[in-house]
């Protein structure tokens, strides 16, 4: 049978529960989250738990070589994590181009970036675990020994990787992705079951060593000698040096709401920007062709401003506070009309990640998120070890005068973000929506899916999505409503309808109600998403 075939529309209901919640893409994750919640664990326990066995779950996103960035909520107070790492200290821009390249490429040893993944893990749980880290990646740990069977959407991701990358990975570096990822010599099938012992062990290794091995042990070794052998940039220096940073989390109000992101280098940014531009129009209603093109334009603005200057946050020409203030959201709003525009950057005045969200009745709350940044990231697998690095280091420019330069030891723009809301400095809970450039577009949609047209968690997510790809092209899912996007088109917009969701995010709620604790959760429709609840 087919697993991907659905002739009949399906529909999911908001999940209530009372003592925990726990949402992300992929089931067996969930149920990791909620089974550290029921030995005792709490809200952030439960998020390592989940984070560690998605890097099993579903390597087509995300794995211990990635980056991860999280909001954390508790005794009414909001923390942010970075822990996203820097380029190499021993790589430049000449460097990359005697190597023949004009732009950083996205595949082998050359984008990767020290990876942030396990450190955050270890800062998580010593600030705010109630359990230990060991207790808390054993589901993990058993997920990867004994082995799970591929879900519907996973397979299909998995099966595309494989086909590509055994098109174009062709070098020596590339074998040891093969051998952990096609070890039958192909991508293993929807229902398949597939194991890594190697994962299981460097799970065990950073367990017991609260993610020190990694970065000052055996297994930042393993990582350093892979990198010098097949000459790569990233060293056990470059380990050895890092361990994720907590930050102050920056907001903007929408209507009465306190919409959080974590700050630069991420780009969370774009969607506050994007929302306090839309905050000066009136939507009476949700499906308006009006609400759609403002929307759409706000979006556009935001996101044209945020790639020119968004980066390491000390790298920025324009500060946080400034593409914040209402100077600059009113200047781009003003130039919006009844026609699409093609964008332009601001002029500066002189002078396919993984997403989860965790809750618990004490009313802690987490915002986390994880990414390999394009699929299995960068091809490049340590022998043995299960751990796929990422290709962060792929979103710098070689341009020298460009913000987001290649420099060694800096952090890129970043793509994934976790988002918070807040009312009158109460927690209402957290939300994300992963999947590359369409996360702060996501984040946009959902957020006034959410306040502006009163949607539940559930309909919030469901609710059709469109994505700004550049100039005046828009491109929108399978199911988004034809008359809007032909009325679109008459205002300029180049309209284009996706035949797959895949690119469209895949995201998941879990807000809390003040007064009474339950908890609600919506979960994304567009992929494996589930809740556990307790």
């Amino acid at each position: 049978m087919d697993f991907l075939y659905h002739p009949y529309a399906s529909q999911r209901n908001t999940v209530f529960s009372k003592k925990g919640m726990v949402a992300t893409s992929q089931p067996l994750a969930a149920q990791a989250g909620l089974e550290i919640l029921q030995r005792g664990g709490n809200a952030i326990d439960a998020a390592i738990a989940t984070a560690a066995a998605l890097t099993v779950v579903e390597p087509t996103s995300n794995g211990i070589g990635g980056d991860a960035f999280a909001l954390v909520w508790v005794k009414d107070k909001l923390h942010g994590l970075n822990a996203s790492g820097p380029a190499p200290k021993s790589i430049s821009i000449e460097k990359v181009k005697e190597r023949g390249h004009e732009k950083m490429p996205v595949h082998g040893v050359i984008p990767v970036t020290v990876p942030g993944v396990p450190s955050a893990w270890a800062e998580l749980s010593e600030k705010f675990g109630k359990l230990s880290l060991k207790e808390a990646l054993e589901p993990a740990i058993r997920l990867a020994e004994e082995g799970y069977p591929l879900t519907p959407i996973l397979g299909k991701y998995w099966s595309l990787a494989y086909k590509k990358f055994k098109e174009i990975l062709t070098a020596e570096e590339f074998k040891p992705w093969f051998e952990t990822f096609a070890p039958d010599g192909k991508a293993p099938g929807i229902g398949e079951v597939w194991s890594s012992k190697g994962h299981a062990s460097t799970l065990r290794s950073i367990a017991e060593t609260n993610g020190e091995s990694f970065y000052r042990g055996e297994i930042a070794e393993k990582i350093s000698a892979f990198m010098e052998k097949h000459d790569g940039f990233l060293s056990g220096d470059d380990l050895n040096d890092y361990r994720a940073e907590w930050v102050d989390p920056i907001k903007t109000d929408y209507r009465g709401y306190d919409v959080w992101e974590i700050p630069p280098n991420g780009q969370g940014l774009v969607a506050l920007m994007a929302l306090n531009i839309a905050k000066g129009f009136e939507f009476q209603e949700k499906d308006a062709v009006d609400t759609y093109h403002k929307h759409i334009e706000s979006m556009k603005l935001a996101f044209t401003d945020g790639k020119a200057f968004i980066t390491e946050e000390s790298h920025m020409p324009l500060s946080v506070d400034e593409l914040l203030s209402e100077r600059y959201a009113s200047e781009r709003r003003g130039i919006i009309g009844d026609e699409a525009l093609t964008p332009e950057a601001y002029d500066i005045p002189k002078g396919g990640t993984v997403y989860l969200a965790a809750a618990d009745d004490e009313g802690n709350m987490i915002s986390y998120i994880q990414s390999n940044y394009m699929g299995f990231g960068s091809g490049i697998v340590i022998p043995g070890t299960g751990i796929g690095l990422q290709n962060r280091g792929h979103d710098f420019s070689l341009n020298p005068e460009h913000p987001n330069a290649l420099k060694p030891g800096k952090k890129t723009y970043h793509t994934i973000i976790p988002g918070f809301l807040t009312k009158d400095g109460k927690a209402v809970g957290p939300f994300g929506v992963m999947g590359g450039y369409m996360q702060p577009q996501g984040h946009f949609q959902v957020v006034s899916n959410t306040i502006d047209f009163h949607l539940n968690p559930q309909s919030a997510l469901d609710a059709p999505r469109w994505q700004w790809i550049e100039g005046k092209k828009v491109l929108v899912e399978p199911n988004f409503p034809t008359h809007i996007a032909q009325a679109l088109a008459r205002k300029g917009h180049e309209m284009v309808t996706a035949t797959d969701e895949g690119m469209f995010g895949r995201g998941q709620i879990i807000w809390r109600d003040e007064k009474t604790g339950v908890l609600m959760g919506g979960t994304e429709s567009r992929t494996d998403g589930a809740i556990a609840a307790w």
